[in-house]
């Protein structure tokens, strides 16, 4: 295994001339130029065969949206305004009356109207006796919990 080092033949020249072939660098040069030009014809041929063959159509209307919306969920691209808006919408129902169940009489008041009611007649209370005493019990008149 011993190798021994050999020099160059002649130390006076500069540079190697007998790796490259300039011809064979000529010719993969020109191979890689005719493959770009034959891969934008054969790109041209692919493109007007599907043009012939397959018509987009007439031109969309610039005054017309022809896109179809996406299903839902959709993305919510004005959230902030969103929130403002369904907050707005909440605030209009918890301040107005209004049907929840025509059938079965159920209507929305005021949540203020609702507290000065329930002020004046008091917290509801279950019907049925308290063990022992027989009396009803109305927590609002009891006052805390113990």
């Amino acid at each position: 295994m011993s190798e021994t080092f050999k020099g160059p033949e002649n130390p006076q020249r500069g540079y190697e001339d007998s790796d490259v072939s300039v011809g064979r660098l000529l010719a993969f040069a020109a191979g890689v130029v005719a493959l770009v030009v034959l891969g934008v014809l054969g790109s041209a041929a692919v493109f007007h065969f599907f043009v012939r063959h397959q018509p987009l159509g007439p031109p969309a209307s610039p005054f017309e949206d022809v896109r179809p919306m996406p299903p839902e969920p959709r993305l919510q691209t004005t959230a902030p305004l969103d929130l403002k808006r369904y907050r707005e919408d909440q605030e209009k129902i918890l301040q107005s009356y209004g049907w929840v169940d025509p059938q079965a009489g159920i209507v929305r008041i005021p949540v203020d109207r609702a507290v000065d009611l329930l002020l004046q007649k008091g917290y509801p209370v279950r019907g049925g006796s308290l063990a022992g005493s027989g009396a009803k019990r109305n927590p609002a008149s009891e006052g805390p919990m113990k």
